[in-house]
């Protein structure tokens, strides 16, 4: 097992080397910063092992930056729950308070190995758990059917549908079952980006090209670079900034603001947008040269409404998961929520859906779960 550890402190660092060095089955390195650690990870390491309070980039940002990519182990001398829970929602494994001793470590380092080893050692299956594709439904499996195709090739990939049918997840299952799997996956929403900040995030900047760039940065472009760049709500990406992502996708280079010198990129694009594109191309408001230059394969995911088949495979998937994750016994749904849930519009989608049987679970008195515990038909 070939593991990174990212610590500051030269003294910690020398410690857990010197331990390290008697278990024979751990291949480590360390590196003294996150950004030294970021540019030379590859795809042999197994595991990131990071102090969180660490000059420059510090560790919540560092998790952030691998993406996934690692399976990653958190350790701090000042631990605050807002910081724990933070980097549990980024999927670290474990959490680790010092001072520790090495047995504490390497007991937790045992314990993500043995984990790694199940899941490379199980059988592979199409069908996806409560992280992926819930539901089995005729619609979902036509749209897996085209995904798995174009799994295959570089193809560029425009996700159409309705806000929460799960968009990023279908991108990330296209990412994961690609050639380019073992890349960065990197996701960005254009609807949640100030207007005024989407090129800079887009590809990156140089120290001093504008007031606030103290030090240079990577844009989302360099950081995929040999992965994926998943561009969510596309429709929302200004019409200057148009031009500038089809000269890049049609170049493969991009150029930082305040350089003059270009950055070859490898990228597959998978956008997504509910957006209709049509329109805003009639409007003005979208390229169409960009719009057939990211439309190669259209997917159209269908809303929730129209897999009703799936509502009910989603939900008692969710309830369990949840349960499990609130540390309750696990609950059911009465007669009488199953069919509120089918009855049920779901304007918002699979997320909507999530949301509620998350609450159902929390404020649910016994276990099982009633039509008024749903809160569907009067809010909270």
């Amino acid at each position: 097992m070939k593991i990174a550890i990212v610590e500051d402190d030269i003294n910690m660092r020398k410690s857990l080397e010197i331990a390290m060095s008697d278990y024979k089955e751990f291949e480590v390195k360390t590196f003294k910063n996150a950004k030294d650690a970021l540019k030379n990870l590859d795809e042999s390491f197994n595991l990131v092992i990071t102090d969180i309070n660490m000059p420059g980039m510090d560790g919540i940002e560092f998790v952030k930056e691998l993406n996934g990519r690692y399976e990653v182990i958190i350790m701090t001398g000042n631990a605050t729950l807002t910081r724990a829970i933070e980097s549990i929602h980024l999927g670290v494994k474990d959490f680790l308070l010092k001072p520790f001793d090495v047995d504490t470590l390497i007991t937790a380092i045992k314990r993500e190995d043995t984990v790694q080893k199940v899941q490379k050692s199980a059988p592979k299956t199409k069908k996806k758990n409560a992280s992926g594709f819930l539901g089995s439904s005729e619609a979902l499996q036509k749209i897996l059917h085209i995904a798995d195709r174009a799994c295959k090739t570089d193809a560029s990939i425009l996700l159409l549908g309705q806000s929460g049918v799960g968009k990023e997840v279908f991108a990330s299952y296209i990412h994961k079952n690609s050639p380019r799997a073992k890349k960065p996956f990197v996701a960005i929403n254009m609807a949640a980006l100030p207007e005024n900040l989407i090129e800079s995030e887009l590809f990156g900047f140089e120290k001093g090209a504008f007031t606030d760039a103290s030090e240079a940065k990577a844009g989302q472009f360099e950081l995929a670079n040999g992965g994926t760049l998943f561009l969510d709500e596309i429709g929302e990406m200004p019409y200057g900034v148009q031009a500038k992502l089809l000269r890049a996708l049609q170049e493969k280079e991009v150029r930082r603001l305040g350089s003059s010198k270009s950055i070859k990129i490898d990228i597959r694009i998978i956008a997504a947008t509910n957006a209709n594109l049509d329109e805003k191309i009639k409007n003005g408001e979208f390229r169409e040269d960009l719009y057939y230059r990211i439309n190669t394969i259209p997917l159209h995911i269908p809303p929730l409404c129209e897999r009703k088949d799936e509502i009910l495979q989603i939900a008692e998937a969710m309830v369990k998961q949840n349960c499990e994750k609130y540390g309750f016994e696990i609950k059911t749904f009465s007669e009488a929520a199953k069919k509120q849930l089918l009855k049920y519009k779901w304007p918002g989608n699979i997320r909507e859906l999530l949301s509620v049987v998350e609450r159902s679970v929390i404020l649910s008195q016994t276990q099982e779960i009633q039509k008024e515990e749903l809160y569907l038909d009067n809010r909270i």
